[in-house]
């Protein structure tokens, strides 16, 4: 009987690319935001915020990557979290979970190795370059 797992976690080269495009993306589109990558377990790899950018916006930027990680996107955790009052109030009782827009889990062969998060641009914003991230490590 085996008594331990592998598990499979997102490299820093390839967090630190995903955190530059991101980045690239809302320099492009006139916005400043912070991009976080963390590990499955919500733990930091790679962060980057853009001049400008309030050090408060790099917590939201991971608490959406933390939430993530729950393996939906935010959209998608905070359709959930809405569709009951029991879990709107757990939702406000749990600390580094945030249901606004801009945290993708990071998925390779359909298993979780990381989440990024983006936050400093309006909510489709934070996606689009949260989605740039992703893309530019081909997932």
């Amino acid at each position: 009987m085996s008594v331990s797992i592998t598990k499979r976690i997102i490299t820093l080269a390839a967090a630190n690319t995903a955190v530059q495009a991101a980045l690239a993306c809302a320099d492009e589109n006139g916005w400043a935001i912070s991009a976080i990558v963390v590990d499955p377990a919500g733990h930091l790899i790679a962060a980057g915020r853009m001049d400008g950018t309030p050090a408060a916006v790099s917590e939201f930027a991971h608490d959406k990557a933390r939430t993530a990680v729950l393996g939906k996107t935010t959209s998608e955790f905070a359709e959930r979290m809405l569709s009951s009052s029991n879990l709107q109030l757990g939702l406000a009782n749990r600390p580094n979970l945030c249901a606004w827009d801009g945290g993708l889990p990071i998925l390779e062969n359909g298993v979780l190795i990381g989440a990024i998060g983006v936050s400093g641009a309006a909510g489709p914003d934070d996606v689009q370059c949260a989605t740039a991230g992703l893309a530019a490590i081909g997932l």
